[in-house]
């Protein structure tokens, strides 16, 4: 995780999010996203890093992130979490 903060810090909170091994690109619009994937892609093989294709997602609108959706709505507590809690509560 070090690594990879040191290796794209500059994109860091500008159009990255890196959280343990994962690499959250986003972007206000669809050639932005494509000049923003570019850029790390290629600075994480100019440093040798790869990633394995079956675990990356690319083009999503929405994606569940540490119990949250992220959306160009906004964010918002993942309803599956709300369950999950509900449930759990429920048993005790």
């Amino acid at each position: 995780m070090d690594l990879v903060n040191k290796v794209l810090r500059e994109y860091l909170d500008h159009f990255i999010i890196i959280f343990i091994d994962d690499i959250l690109v986003y972007s206000p619009n669809v050639e932005e996203h494509t000049e923003h994937l570019t850029l790390v892609l290629q600075r994480l093989r100019e440093e040798q890093l790869y990633t394995k294709f079956s675990k990356c997602e690319f083009w999503l609108t929405q994606i569940g992130f540490l119990g949250h959706v992220v959306s160009g709505e906004g964010i918002s507590v993942n309803p599956e979490k709300l369950k999950q809690l509900w449930i759990g509560r429920v048993r005790r």
